[in-house]
């Protein structure tokens, strides 16, 4: 009965997207306070332009869906012009439509106030949950790690000097191809190399796992 209680203010099953926007979420705000508290070099500024438009798309595309399959729309629009406005990016004339992504954020986390009741319904299906896990960790770590070579990447030799350097590096390195055009040089760079390799082989065998679950399961 209590977890019943626990889960009857969430849906059926939480979707992929919507955990995604959670964390892309948390990481926006965090992002607004580092750029409103510190002096951040030009690239990195750069680079953080490129993650918000790419997060205000999902963002938007997150409203359009919700807004589709609500039945009633004026209603639904009474706290979704929140999410609408959170999807305009962080360009310079719409600064206060920062603001809004707080409220955003809030609004999440009343909604999902049990995390057992979330994990719960996230992972109906177990197969399916520990897959878009991987997938969302996977997208964090090439948000984070494509920033934080570009702090410690600062040796003279080094080849990851733009925000495109880094992105690149970060996705092909994920992705375990290694062209090997864009490699650190330094030890901190190298030690980001190696978790966000092992990630991408974690995140290759879940989905070879996933993939291999279809033609067991009845």
């Amino acid at each position: 009965m209590a977890k019943n209680f626990r889960l009857k203010n969430l849906p059926a099953k939480v979707r992929f997207l919507d955990v995604l926007v959670i964390f892309l979420s948390i990481y926006l705000l965090g992002a607004l306070l580092v750029d409103v508290f510190f002096h951040l070099p030009p690239e990195t500024s750069s680079l953080l332009q490129i993650f918000d438009f790419v997060i205000c798309a999902v963002f938007f595309l997150d409203f359009c869906i919700r807004f589709y399959q609500a039945e009633n729309k004026l209603k639904f629009m009474k706290w979704g012009w929140v999410d609408l406005v959170a999807s305009i990016p962080m360009v310079d004339f719409l600064r206060m439509g920062r603001l809004v992504r707080v409220i955003r954020i809030l609004r999440i986390i009343k909604a999902f106030k049990s995390i057992k009741a979330f994990m719960d319904s996230f992972f109906v299906n177990k197969a399916e949950g520990t897959l878009n896990s991987a997938l969302i960790i996977a997208c964090m770590m090439v948000i984070f790690s494509s920033i934080v070579i570009l702090q410690v990447e600062n040796d003279p030799s080094s080849n990851i000097t733009t925000a495109g350097d880094a992105l690149w590096w970060a996705f092909v390195t994920i992705t375990t191809v290694g062209y090997g055009d864009l490699y650190p040089v330094t030890l901190e760079g190298r030690l980001v190399a190696v978790i966000l390799m092992t990630t991408g082989v974690g995140l290759f065998g879940t989905f070879t796992a996933f993939v291999a679950s279809w033609f067991v399961k009845e």
